[in-house]
């Protein structure tokens, strides 16, 4: 019997991850709670189910999630008509969405309870990454589950990563947007500085990427335009990976340190700048917009 991959959640991301398992030769089916996302699927020609319920089915040998935020994740997962009261104790569960990690626990040991192997693997990398199979994962579970759904995390993705115990993946996701943000507020500052200063903004990128400023905001996605082809400050930045879901994160990374207590004073303004950007109406554009903000004025100069 052929395996078949469920995937779950084909947004901006889980539709290019589960064209590429397409593409890899592997068997997918796919659903969405948007129709939206579904017509998109048919589209780029998936195999789309449009009931849950006849998604899963025996022939089912692992399920994929990306869904926005854990209480979808825990619907699926744990829900009346959940996917862990579905599948066989032979069927590997991984979950790619980024949620907080009480919730990717209490899933996961619900599917220890059964038998089930599960890890969470959240990836970043954005819509770009998602496209070219080049994106981070970070994943948390036991070495085993690991190295079972490690072939197909090659699949989806360039730099994979065991991160330890289940959570973990997630735990180190948080951390690391936490750290994104914070940057690309640093780099919207300091480029936007340049501008206020009238120095070239083309030769102070230039600098700044061989200097000791640099970072992946800098070097790979920088926020304001006419710096790096293909990035979305050249595309009046549509995402990649939008305000709103960076302020998703940026609240599980401030819900995490007050629960153990770290102080996180940048990570917690961070939060406060992009809840502000989204509650003003741009939850939709890329999170590297947030230039914007810290522009004023000097937002409609002109990069020659």
């Amino acid at each position: 019997m052929t395996d078949l991959i469920a995937f779950i959640g084909v947004g901006n991301m889980g539709n290019p991850m589960s064209q590429n398992l397409v593409k890899a030769g592997k068997k997918v089916k796919v659903f969405d709670v948007s129709k939206k996302m579904i017509e998109l699927a048919k589209k780029n020609r998936l195999d789309v189910v449009e009931n849950l319920n006849d998604l899963i089915t025996d022939e089912v040998t692992t399920v994929i999630t990306m869904l926005p935020e854990g209480k979808n994740s825990k619907d699926v997962y744990l829900g009346n008509e959940g996917i862990i009261n579905k599948v066989s104790k032979d069927c590997l569960l991984i979950d790619c969405s980024t949620i907080d990690i009480r919730t990717s626990i209490e899933i996961g040991n619900k599917a220890k309870e059964k038998g089930i192997k599960m890890i969470d693997a959240p990836v970043s990398g954005g819509v770009m990454g998602a496209q070219n199979a080049t994106l981070n994962i970070m994943a948390g579970g036991t070495k085993e589950a690991f190295e079972l759904a490690l072939p197909l995390l090659k699949i989806m993705g360039k730099n994979i990563f065991h991160a330890g115990d289940l959570g973990s993946g997630n735990g180190a996701k948080i951390c690391n947007n936490m750290s994104l943000g914070i940057t690309m507020i640093a780099a919207s500052e300091s480029l936007m500085l340049a501008k206020r200063l009238n120095i070239d903004i083309k030769k102070v990128h230039e600098i700044m990427k061989n200097a000791s400023g640099n970072s992946w905001p800098i070097s790979v996605y920088p926020p304001l335009p006419g710096l790096i082809d293909g990035t979305p400050s050249n595309n009046n930045y549509k995402p990649g990976f939008s305000v709103g879901m960076m302020n998703k994160d940026l609240k599980l990374a401030n819900e995490c340190a007050k629960s153990v207590k770290a102080l996180t004073p940048l990570g917690a303004m961070a939060l406060e700048i992009y809840n502000k950007f989204c509650e003003e109406g741009n939850e939709n554009k890329d999170f590297s917009a947030i230039s914007k903000v810290v522009g004023g004025d000097a937002w409609n100069y002109p990069i020659d």
